[in-house]
C-alpha cells in the first residue's frame, strides 16, 4: 500500500508545484497585462479593468488555497495522519476556497449575463459556475467521508 501512496503522491506533488507557479505567473504577469490591453482596445470597458483583474487574481487565489491545502492533506496521507481533526481543517479550507471563489463566480456571471449581447460568455461562465458547484459539492460529501472515518477510526483505536 506505501508504494501506492508513494507511486501517486510524488507526481501529484510535482504537477502540483508546476500548476502553483502557472497559477503565480498569471497572477503577476498575465492577468494584469491581459486587461490593461483590453482597457486600451475597448476604451469602453475601460473601467471594469481593475474590477476585472482583482477578481480574477481572486479567484486564482482561491485555487492556490486548494492547492496548499492538497499538499498539506497529502502530507498527512503519507504519515497515515489522515484520520484526524488536522485533516478537517484542511479540507475545510478547500471548501471554504470553492466557496468563496464560487460566490465571486455567480456574481461576476449574473453582472455579464444580464448586460452580454452575446450568449456564448455567459454560457462559459454557466459551465465555470455548474463545473465549481459541482466539485464544491464533492467536496462537501468528502469532508462528510472523511469525519465518519475519522470517527470510526477513533472508536476503533479507542477498543484496541
Amino acid at each position: 500500500m506505501i508504494g501506492v501512496h508513494r507511486a501517486v503522491v510524488v507526481p501529484l506533488r510535482v504537477f502540483l508545484v508546476v500548476l502553483f507557479g502557472i497559477l503565480v505567473l498569471f497572477q503577476v504577469m498575465s492577468l494584469p497585462g491581459q486587461f490593461a490591453d483590453m482597457a486600451r482596445e475597448n476604451p469602453d470597458a475601460a473601467p471594469f479593468r481593475w474590477p476585472a483583474t482583482v477578481i480574477a487574481i481572486f479567484l486564482v487565489l482561491c485555487v492556490q488555497v486548494v492547492i496548499v491545502a492538497t499538499w498539506k492533506l497529502l502530507t498527512m496521507v503519507q504519515k497515515d495522519r489522515i484520520f484526524t481533526e488536522d485533516a478537517m481543517r484542511w479540507v475545510n479550507a478547500i471548501v471554504w476556497a470553492i466557496a468563496a471563489g464560487w460566490v465571486v463566480l455567480v456574481g461576476v456571471f449574473l453582472f455579464v449575463g444580464f448586460n452580454a449581447d452575446d450568449p456564448g460568455v455567459p454560457l462559459v461562465l454557466f459551465l465555470l459556475t455548474t463545473g465549481v458547484t459541482v466539485l464544491g459539492l464533492l467536496m462537501v460529501v468528502m469532508r462528510a467521508l472523511l469525519r465518519q472515518a475519522t470517527t470510526l477510526r477513533s472508536d476503533m483505536e479507542s477498543v484496541i
